[in-house]
């Protein structure tokens, strides 16, 4: 008896991404039962299943107030096997963005209540996928307050959709594809303790302390400039986006956590408060 590993592998994907295959057969390749070849050929048709991750949809999320722009733009999108979602409650964009959780974002500028400008920014915080922003603004200077704000590109309307799908194409390359940089995890060390930024949590040895992202964006900034003094200005900066509706006391809340939580894990290093300054982490001599 022959064994079809072309069969086997369509199943195998069928089942896999839950859809239907269509096939027109050419040529069959078939081989013999022993079972070297068929180990062998089992693994080939492993590999292919596993690679086949690199073919699902990317997913683009477009932020367009014109209801009929953001239609044909998606309905374009979608004939090139993109996944496509337009928002919906401009008020809920950053709950909308998460739930969809797009490889990008197509961002137009002048929108309800908030620009583009503040809502890049937000995403910001929440990921680092391109966003390209699609705006009838033209000048130069709101270019540059675009990519000063966060973007990765701008296109200006009315467009070209040959432009605007080769960006998209090019941008999801250099981050998703052959060109994606492989990226290594980020740490900052300062003796036995290692802050982990994407894992959001600090080490020491074998004890693995989870942190909140505002108690890991201070421990970022005060273990990366130690012994430096932190001012109370780049702490504000870094963790909220606008300092004018900050309350004094905000960071101070924030600090004390950040110091409740080093003591309840029994961590001897502290947060030093360096009056009419900021703030300085100390390393423990015991953690050195």
């Amino acid at each position: 008896m022959a064994y079809n590993v072309g069969g086997y592998a369509v199943e195998k994907l069928k089942s896999k991404h839950d859809g239907t295959v269509e096939l027109e057969v050419t040529n069959i390749f078939t081989i013999n039962r022993a079972r070297a070849i068929r180990a062998r050929s089992l693994f080939l048709v492993q590999y292919i299943i596993e690679r086949s991750v690199i073919m699902e949809k990317h997913r683009i999320f477009i932020v367009e107030d014109d209801v009929k722009i953001a239609s044909l733009l998606a309905e374009t999108l979608r004939k090139y096997q993109y996944e496509v979602e337009t928002i919906q409650e401009f008020e809920h964009l950053i709950e909308e963005f998460t739930a969809f959780n797009p490889h990008m974002v197509l961002l137009d500028i002048n929108l309800p209540a908030y620009d583009g400008y503040y809502w890049c920014r937000q995403l910001r915080q929440h990921t680092t996928c391109p966003i390209i922003f699609i705006s009838a603004r033209s000048g130069e200077m709101d270019q540059i307050f675009a990519l000063e704000n966060g973007g990765d590109d701008f296109i200006t309307k009315p467009f070209n959709y040959e432009i605007v799908l080769a960006k998209i194409r090019s941008h999801l390359r250099r981050t998703y594809g052959e060109y994606a940089a492989r990226q290594e995890e980020r740490t900052i060390k300062q003796g036995q303790l290692v802050l982990h930024l994407e894992r959001m949590e600090l080490h020491k040895n074998d004890l693995e302390i989870p942190l909140q992202k505002k108690e890991c964006i201070i421990l970022e900034l005060l273990m990366g400039h130690a012994p430096k003094v932190v001012t109370r200005e780049q702490l504000l900066e870094e963790l909220w986006d606008d300092q004018a509706f900050v309350d004094e006391n905000t960071l101070n809340v924030n600090m004390t956590r950040v110091r409740k939580k080093l003591a309840d894990y029994h961590i001897a290093s502290t947060i030093e408060t360096v009056r009419g300054a900021g703030y300085r982490f100390i390393l423990s001599a015991g953690e050195l």
